[in-house]
């Protein structure tokens, strides 16, 4: 077990996959911030896409990543008190932290619907709020929800106590509904408006505004029976609204657009923010200081009551094409706007470096640990022989975009691109030389397993092959029309392509044939990398990653922690490695990637048995206090991967079909009201 990097125990209550890629670029995230929440002047949380929890306790000036426990967005964050706190998101996801955010519990309901916002009137008492007009209520700090929906089909997007008994939602179409009796039922108000409403804000009982797009501003003075519009003096979209006082008020949105008032909404002032990407959530822990939250992590902060906003990234949200590591601590990243980054301490920090170009740079490749070469934009070719203090620019000869570089000794080398562009140096780049390709297909990668022999991946897929030193390039047939957007051998037979579609192509008879392989994808693969003879990582969009320990045969998905899309991978040795990607996306692993993680608590006494275990065909699962309440039975293959998934109502024993489960060691979770306990089950 000690081998699948994670850890189990027969105590345990809770299981969840979590990725074991952590952020190195831009910090604190690269992710989608939806929501931010504060209990004290330092200590605040703030969640986003991709199951993002992010966590300071010095006002904002670190932030640290907590695991909660699921890849599913989250939109929503609130805490009741300081260490009791809710998030809501994708797939009816409700998790639940009661030591201030170390750990979280799923407490997810039957619903599936999208959540878009959680509040808490106290630790017990929680509303929540979604797509398809979903309400749901739990009065018992969220071990069980009562669905207290419709009122209306329309999303709901935000949700909002006045106090005890009276709370307002609001969502798409102008709708804005209103409770008097906690929850219990919801009425319909007016809003005067069609355009959707996002966000929802009292000031008293009886004062309240919401916002939403084309800049609409609604106000209420009587408690929600009438709205009145206010004027933006804006048409983008407002997402998020927040008052300090009586008068003062502050909207977000698109665009980074940021307004505030301090009469009470007659007028609106723009504030500069100095982003431009939207901003979706905001909170204020005082009359001077607050958060702004929102896209690819975008986070402000202001101390003097929102006159100027302090950024509170760090690093580039430029693209970045390549990575590429010479030592276990040095390593270099190339990216668009002429983006030149390096670390000398296993990424932990990046000093950006000047090439001198705003060219976009699409490889970047060292022969040694002084020496390498940049290649990118219109032929641009730089290099440095100093380990990046300075670049020097080469000529190429072409304006053509140069997608690849590599290089087979210090003098010799080869950089591929636009149009069947191959281009050859023998003397270190001093001069460059052009060699006939024999395709205007756009060229994406080259490589060479030994000093004759290389292979070039390009569009339609194309795949070249050299044995005499890249002097004449041969066309092999690779099966595919798809373009392909790396290639990588292991040796001189054995090779992988990779590219659109979820393309994976393998040789072992250096390229004569190519064999198609699943990656379990249809999402694009950018780039392939194989640190060992049967261990790889191929790397894609919408932050794809697959893991192959058997030379290709089975790969499996690994969670990256992030949509955005990867283009890049470079490993130091089996277990360290370092993906690039879009918005800046830096991410490393020191594990392999893998990532299961089973917390433990202290169980009262086994209460749910399953048999047969070993077990083949299907299984029983019965409570022993012979309960009938409803479970649900989620099953996790040890990547973390859900196999299976089934609700039981007022059945015990309940029975599971495993037909569809390989030979092999699985976790089951058992869910109900009263908590959750986890199961190892053997299929055989």
């Amino acid at each position: 077990m000690k081998k699948s990097f994670f850890l189990l125990s027969l105590s345990m209550l809770s299981l969840f996959a979590y990725s074991q890629w952590a952020w190195k670029n831009p910090l604190p995230t690269g992710n989608v911030l939806s929501s931010v929440s504060f209990t004290d002047a330092n200590t605040g949380y703030s969640v986003g896409d991709y199951g993002t929890i992010l966590k300071t306790t010095d006002g904002g000036t670190k932030w640290t990543a907590v695991p909660g426990g699921t890849d599913n967005d989250l939109w929503s964050v609130h805490f009741p008190v300081a260490d009791t706190g809710f998030t809501a998101g994708g797939y009816g996801t409700i998790l639940k932290t009661t030591d201030g955010g170390t750990t979280w519990t799923d407490l997810s309901p039957s619903a599936s619907n999208d959540l878009y916002a959680v509040y808490c009137t106290s630790t017990s008492r929680g509303y929540a709020v979604g797509s398809g007009g979903i309400i749901l209520k739990t009065k018992d700090g969220g071990a069980s929800w009562t669905d207290q929906s419709g009122a209306t089909a329309n999303d709901l997007w935000s949700v909002f106590f006045a106090g005890t008994n009276t709370g307002y939602a609001v969502g798409d179409s102008g709708t804005i509904l209103k409770t008097i009796n906690i929850g219990t039922t919801w009425a319909a108000l007016y809003s005067g408006t069609t355009n959707a409403l996002y966000s929802v804000y009292f000031t008293d009982v009886n004062t309240g505004y919401a916002v939403g797009d084309s800049g609409t501003i609604v106000k209420t003075i009587d408690g929600g029976t009438t709205w009145s519009r206010l004027s933006s003096g804006i048409t983008t979209s407002l997402y998020a609204v927040y008052f300090t006082g009586n008068n003062t008020g502050y909207a977000a949105g698109d665009a980074g657009i940021i307004l505030k008032t301090v009469n009470g909404g007659t007028t609106w002032t723009a504030m500069p923010g100095g982003v431009s990407t939207y901003l979706i959530g905001m909170f204020f822990t005082g009359a001077s200081t607050g958060y702004v939250v929102g896209d690819a992590g975008t986070f402000l902060k202001t101390v003097d009551a929102g006159t100027a906003w302090i950024s509170l990234n760090s690093g580039t949200g430029n693209d970045l094409w390549s990575v590429h590591f010479t030592n276990a601590n040095t390593g270099y990243v190339a990216g668009d706007a002429g983006t030149i980054l390096k670390t000398t301490n296993g990424g932990a920090d990046w000093t950006a470096l000047q090439g001198g170009t705003l060219n976009p740079l699409y490889s970047v490749f060292f022969v040694d640990a002084n020496t390498g070469y940049l290649m990118g934009g219109l032929g641009t070719i730089l290099k440095t022989t100093n380990g990046g203090t300075t670049w020097t620019t080469q000529t190429s000869g072409t304006v053509n975009d140069l997608w690849s570089g590599y290089f087979k000794d210090a003098g010799n080398g080869f950089t591929v691109g636009l149009s069947g562009t191959i281009l050859k140096t023998v003397d270190g780049g001093l001069h460059w030389t052009a060699v006939s390709s024999g395709t205007t297909n756009d060229l994406y990668s080259v490589s060479f397993p030994e000093t004759g022999t290389g292979f070039i991946a390009g569009s339609a897929g194309t795949i070249l092959k050299t044995t005499n030193g890249g002097t004449t390039w041969t066309t092999l047939a690779s099966g595919t029309s798809n373009d392909l957007w790396s290639v990588c051998f292991t040796d001189v037979n054995t090779g992988y392509a990779v590219g659109d579609a979820g393309t994976i192509l393998k040789t072992i008879n250096g390229g004569t044939s190519w064999t198609a392989q699943s990656g379990g994808t249809a999402n694009g693969i950018e780039f392939v990398y194989f640190p060992q003879v049967d261990t790889g990582y191929a790397v894609g969009d919408t932050g794809t990653i697959l893991k192959t320990v058997d030379g290709g045969a089975n790969w499996i998905a690994q969670v990256s922690g992030t949509i955005n899309s990867l283009y890049s991978v470079s490993f130091t040795d089996v277990t360290t490695g370092y993906v690039a990607g879009s918005a800046g996306t830096i991410l490393k692993t020191t594990n392999g990637g893998y990532g299961v993680y089973i917390q433990e608590s202290i169980v009262p006494g086994t209460v749910y048995g399953i048999y047969p275990n070993p077990a083949r065909h299907h299984i029983t699962i019965e409570n022993a206090g012979k309960s009938s309440d409803q479970i649900m039975v989620s099953i996790f293959d040890l990547t973390g991967k859900q196999m299976l998934a089934k609700n039981f109502r007022q059945q015990n024993p309940a029975e599971l079909d495993v037909n569809s489960l390989s030979p092999g060691i699985y976790l089951v979770k058992i869910q109900t009201a009263a908590g959750i306990e986890v199961k190892k089950l053997v299929i055989q």
